[in-house]
């Protein structure tokens, strides 16, 4: 090895520098200065391209998995991250949203969820009408309640079509809200979506109690107890709207370019993922890239071959992932996200702050010059409002595929 590359070697080197926490007045300083090694590195790094990817302004998306609306953590920090308007989509289960209704029911509004210890006996609650979630814990009496009100939601008049999920989620998030207003809740997850315009995914829908009432609603009409029943699901136009947002993130919007968290894996996970295959592979569309940023939160080790455990780098060689900016902008940490989300959040709201601060005081001229990545910050916390969007963005969509007749036409010639 010669002296130069030595030299170069050296000079590449990231020298271990750190500050003691009681000299960090900041929880940036904190992420930035206290976690130089290990699971702790792993985590500052999650937080610097999260921090890199909402002040370039890059749109987000968001795969949750998990009971997230059971356990409150929608509202300790997802709620207030989707309020930002950093985020352009999320997807997660049904699952998630039904435990969202819970709270805004009528007979359980002073707090349906209550704890228990993981190591309960579990013989012992179910004898006494308790369903335990891990630590979290509600009365059989609540989910019957939950299914009451959704047949009720679902057997209205606006549910008699077929539509997509996302247009499900956006009614139930608008049925949910007017509940929480009725007893001066706090908003729920789909009831903020909704106020915000913000489309939810749901890739597994016959996975969940939403749909199993909708089954209830489909099976009394079948068996002439009630005279119709209209709602159905169109998976084609879901999947296809998918792909139109992710089409405007890398055409329309000015960054051109996606950014994703991940947390937990599953379906939610690949739902996300999918819409560059799905635009590029499958529909042959020219120029369509992966996510430039990727962070992922997930309990599973990369070795057991899960699409849970699989790290961005992984999704490269699928085109999920762009291959020219991975190296510098992904990463993938082996934790519960529960631990770790309410402090990257709360992290990334004081920057937002301290960068308002500065724009009272200074003017944006002044700040957006010095600090570039305020602009990124503080973008309009109205959001992108996709789902208004979603009819003109999946016509651009459609005058693409027009446009590759004759890519599609022989994609479907195979002899058989």
């Amino acid at each position: 090895m010669s002296l130069d590359t030595k030299t170069d070697c050296a000079s590449a080197r990231r020298w271990v520098r750190t500050r003691r926490v009681d000299e960090c007045g900041t929880l940036d300083e904190l992420f930035t200065h206290c976690l130089p090694a290990f699971g702790g590195a792993y985590l500052r790094r999650i937080y610097q391209i999260l921090d890199r990817a909402i002040g370039e302004g890059c749109p987000l998306t968001l795969a949750i998995s998990g009971p997230v609306t059971v356990s409150g953590q929608h509202h300790t920090w997802l709620i207030p991250l989707l309020e930002t308007g950093w985020v352009a989509y999320l997807s997660t289960t049904d699952a998630v949203c039904y435990h969202d209704g819970h709270r805004s029911l009528d007979a359980y509004t002073s707090g349906p969820i209550h704890e228990v210890s993981i190591n309960s006996d579990d013989a012992a609650l179910r004898e006494e009408g308790t369903i335990r979630v891990t630590d979290m814990a509600f009365d059989e009496g609540v989910l019957l309640d939950q299914d009451r009100f959704l047949s009720a939601i679902l057997a209205q008049p606006e549910f008699q079509r077929k539509m997509t999920g996302t247009e499900l989620r956006y009614l139930l998030g608008k049925r949910y809200a007017a509940q929480e207003r009725k007893h001066a809740l706090a908003p729920g997850l789909l009831a903020r979506c909704w106020e915000y315009a913000i489309p939810v995914f749901v890739g597994a829908p016959g996975d969940g109690s939403v749909f199993l009432n909708s089954m209830k609603l489909w099976s009394m009409r079948q068996a002439g107890l009630i005279p119709e029943y209209g709602f159905d699901l169109d998976l084609h136009a879901e999947v296809f709207e998918a792909c139109a947002y992710h089409r405007w993130g890398l055409f329309d919007n000015p960054v051109q370019a996606l950014g994703t968290i991940i947390l937990g894996g599953g379906v939610p996970k690949n739902y996300n993922l999918q819409p560059e295959p799905a635009l590029g592979q499958v529909l042959g569309l020219p120029n369509v890239r992966g996510y430039n940023f990727d962070v992922q939160i997930v309990t599973a080790p990369v070795t057991d071959g899960s699409l849970s455990s699989c790290p961005p780098a992984e999704a490269v060689t699928w085109g999920k992932v762009d291959k020219d900016t991975y190296l510098q902008t992904t990463e993938s940490m082996q934790s519960d996200y529960s631990i770790v989300m309410p402090f990257l959040v709360k992290a990334l709201l004081d920057n937002r702050k301290r960068y308002h601060d500065m724009v009272d005081h200074e003017g944006e001229d002044a700040v957006f010059a010095r600090e570039p990545h305020a602009r990124g910050y503080l973008r309009s916390r109205a959001g992108y409002r996709l789902f208004e969007q979603r009819k003109d963005l999946c016509d651009r969509l459609t005058v693409d595929v027009r446009a590759n007749r004759e890519w599609l036409l022989k994609s479907i010639a195979y002899p058989i």
